[in-house]
């Protein structure tokens, strides 16, 4: 049994005739840009941006037809998935490496809807390392204010070097544990010189659905 896939699927159901949507990134994302691209196979009208890549590169191959950024105005729904999901709807998101893109268009969204399997859902933040990304100028610097800051950072690695995001951007992963307040630090991080953004989605998230082992659905929605 698919979890991914299950809440994935249900998400997609959200998209109705005519909507402009935004595609996230990573593995759950996946089962929804193809749940996505089958009912546009059926007949289903929509416009689409994409987070990654990667995703606009899946997007493409199903026929989801892709919008430059200049054209396409506010979007209706993003789906995307997530590393960790509290009880508030805040969020840990990167573990993909696409966190800044992901937030842009969540951020310009009417609504962020959340796919995940159970497992994501946690009492408080901070047992997932949290992504931050760093330009690679002086990112030494960067890499020491985020030491400093209580963060325990290490680079995430692509075999032997650095890992790269989307944006030519280093990721730091920081090992934070329990993430005390969520909406405290994720200024802090944006503060420091160096730091594009960082993987903590606060107050952005409107609805997650998470399914659970039985393969039943845990959907919940912020009032």
């Amino acid at each position: 049994m698919n979890l991914k896939k299950i809440a994935a699927e249900r998400a997609a159901e959200y998209i109705k005739d005519g909507m402009k949507v935004g595609l996230g990134t990573g593995s759950t994302a996946y089962f929804a840009i193809c749940r996505l691209g089958e009912r546009v196979r059926d007949g289903l009208q929509i416009q689409a941006v994409a987070t990654s890549e990667a995703s606009d590169k899946l997007a493409r191959e199903w026929g989801i037809p892709i919008i430059p950024f200049d054209q396409i105005g506010r979007l209706d729904i993003t789906i995307d998935g997530a590393d960790e999901v509290d009880p508030d709807f805040n969020l840990i998101k990167g573990g993909g490496g696409a966190l800044l893109r992901e937030k842009i268009v969540a951020a310009n969204s009417d609504k962020l809807i959340i796919v995940a399997d159970g497992s994501k859902a946690v009492q408080q933040l901070g047992q997932f390392p949290l992504p931050v990304e760093v330009v690679p100028f002086a990112s030494e610097w960067t890499f020491q204010a985020l030491e400093n800051l209580g963060c325990r950072p290490k680079w995430r690695m692509n075999g032997d070097e650095r890992y790269l995001t989307d944006n030519g951007n280093l990721i730091a992963d920081c090992q934070m544990e329990a993430i005390e307040n969520a909406a405290e630090l994720n200024v802090k991080l944006n503060m420091l010189p160096g730091v594009v953004d960082n993987g903590l989605f606060v107050d952005m998230a409107d609805t997650v659905i998470l399914a659970k082992d039985d393969g039943s659905i845990d959907e919940r929605h912020r009032s």
